[in-house]
């Protein structure tokens, strides 16, 4: 399983120091064959070491440049950073990230050989159409991803769940991954309000290979809950 924090805008540097302490304290529990990725905000970023793997949340598609308030590979590798999300809805539809600015972002950091974790998710208006109308619109999320790429890890997130305490339905999760699947054979996590409550039922599924987690994140002991569950 892969079991992915996203901290969004929270934690600062001396807070994730010691929340990584902390979680590396106990990831000698953990099942060997389990990945952790931990994306803290930019401000946090530093040469951590452990057992886990240390990402971004979003970066600037180019080496260095006159781009104000972005940050490119060259600030990246100063932390040897290689491991990147991109397409988070909350990129797409409150920073406006088009699918062609998610596309470019997508086939600079494939060039620099990084590892991608790739968000695609649907509104509750799609999700209320059924199972064709969530398809449909997911797939074409994945317009000018090159889907064969060996570094890219795929997250299903459904918007509508993402920080609600409202998460999909065991059948909507089960049967969205499987017809991903069939599309985009690729690791393939899912993500909206995972908590420890549902981790063991989540994780059970048929193509969940791990979970991206936001709120349940932020402290080490509710992210440890899913982890060693």
């Amino acid at each position: 399983m892969i079991y992915a924090a996203n901290f969004k805008t929270n934690h600062t540097r001396e807070s994730t120091k010691n929340y990584l302490k902390e979680l590396q304290f106990h990831l000698h529990h953990k099942k060997s064959e389990d990945r952790i990725f931990i994306f803290p905000p930019l401000t946090a970023l530093d040469n951590y070491s452990g057992d886990f793997t240390i990402g971004v949340q979003n970066a600037y598609p180019v080496n260095n440049g006159a781009f104000t308030g972005e940050v490119g590979m060259e600030q990246l590798l100063e932390f040897n950073i290689n491991t990147i999300l991109i397409g988070h809805s909350e990129r797409r539809d409150i920073l406006n990230e088009s699918q062609i600015d998610v596309a470019k972002k997508f086939a600079f950091f494939k060039e620099q050989n990084f590892e991608i974790i790739y968000c695609i998710g649907e509104p509750l208006e799609i999700r209320e159409q059924g199972l064709t109308a969530v398809m449909e619109h997911l797939l074409a999320q994945f317009e000018g991803i090159d889907t064969t790429y060996n570094k890219l890890i795929v997250a299903y997130e459904p918007i509508w769940a993402i920080g609600t305490g409202r998460s999909a339905t065991i059948e909507e999760i089960a049967s969205t991954h499987t017809a991903l699947k069939q599309s985009v054979n690729k690791p393939l996590l899912y993500g909206g309000s995972v908590k420890g409550t549902n981790i063991a039922e989540i994780s059970a599924i048929d193509n969940v290979d791990g979970v991206l987690v936001g709120g349940a994140s932020l402290k080490t002991e509710t992210f440890l809950e899913l982890v060693l569950h």
